[in-house]
């Protein structure tokens, strides 16, 4: 686990091996934790003993960098639509039944306003919060690259609130309206950009899950009108103030690789469904990115397999300055424990450059 080689990465200054992040397998995947510390520990033990023993896994599988948000749906209070969960957890723990909507068609989509029902944003009033829940990060994780950041900058902001099938309905039903939607949310939202401008914080992860696994949902104009320009307006105070900027969205959104960029992101985090291999082309010795072995070959995959796909990710990503391996999405709880072993394995045989 090294601050200094994940710094090197998201700086361009090509570390002497190839840094790595993980999500979640330290907190949810037991059976791994087990089998990598020795630790006695299981979702039952004690909050104590359950820190304990990640921090001995995130230092044991030399984890460089923390992915970390601050800033989700509970931003909007009651006001939002409850979209359940489901199994993730080992035996289902976190498993939540949808709620309901509390917006009674698209036309209330349409019409809705932010700031009319949440309040304006106290900018002054959120530097703190950024700057505690960084601190406590760094705390909780002094051997890596930590930061603070927000999971509901545009699209997953308002699929909180309305959920999918009013915000498909509305998006369908009049487009433009719904870009000024866009752009009522976003006038909203600003102030969470400027406090993180403000912060003392050096590093910011943004999240917008603005995709499926199947490409864009909306047509693609409909984001360089709405959504982009937006984009730009968050980003513009952070990049005045020497930030750095992560950007993740779950999905693919190779469609929009360009159009993140120059939005003026400094890193793209992605999962397989996204083309990496046209990020390391375009953008390899300017950005760096964070990805994406195929999680699901973890899950079901024969060791060969497994090989292939590490060796696939550090084929792209090994000769750039900004490369980190990590699996995309999550290495879940179901995962076979040698299968996910054999994987690091092999990313120690070949992180060395």
């Amino acid at each position: 686990m090294s601050y200094q080689d994940g710094w090197a990465a998201i700086n361009l200054d090509m570390p002497p091996r190839v840094p790595r992040t993980e999500y979640s397998a330290d907190s949810y995947h037991f059976d791994l934790v087990r089998a990598v510390t020795g630790i006695a520990v299981d979702a039952s033990s004690p909050a104590e003993l359950r820190e304990r023993a990640r921090r001995a896994f995130v230092t044991a599988w030399n984890y460089d960098f923390f992915w970390s948000t601050l800033i989700s749906g509970g931003e909007f209070g009651a006001l939002r639509t409850d979209l359940g969960h489901a199994d993730y957890a080992v035996g289902g723990s976190d498993r939540r039944a949808a709620g309901t909507c509390p917006f009674a068609d698209a036309e209330a989509v349409l019409a809705f306003d932010p700031t009319a029902a949440y309040g304006p944003r106290d900018r002054a009033g959120l530097v703190p919060r950024f700057e505690e829940h960084y601190r406590r990060n760094c705390a909780a994780n002094p051997g890596g690259v930590n930061m603070t950041g927000i999971y509901i900058t545009g699209i997953s902001g308002l699929l909180d609130i309305f959920g999918w099938d009013l915000l498909l309905e509305a998006a369908g039903t009049d487009p433009d309206r719904f870009g000024q939607l866009m752009n009522r949310y976003a006038d909203w939202a600003l102030p969470y950009f400027e406090a993180m401008a403000a912060s003392d914080v050096p590093l910011f992860m943004v999240h917008d899950d603005m995709v499926w696994t199947s490409g864009p949902f909306i047509h693609p104009d409909w984001y360089r009108r709405y959504l982009f320009p937006n984009y730009r307006r968050f980003f513009a105070p952070l990049r005045e103030a020497g930030k750095k900027i992560a950007y993740t969205s779950d999905g693919n959104y190779t469609a929009f690789i360009d159009d993140v960029a120059a939005a003026g992101v400094n890193g793209f985090v992605l999962e397989p469904s996204t083309d990496m291999a046209q990020i390391a082309e375009r953008y390899g010795r300017t950005h760096f990115f964070i990805g994406n072995a195929d999680t699901r070959i973890l899950l079901s995959g024969t060791r060969p397999q497994i090989r292939a796909e590490v060796e696939r990710c550090m084929g792209i990503g090994k000769n750039c300055p900004g490369f980190f391996l990590a699996v995309g999405n999550h290495i879940p709880a179901n995962t076979p424990v040698a299968n996910a072993l054999y994987y690091n394995e092999v990313y120690e045989e070949l992180s060395r450059r």
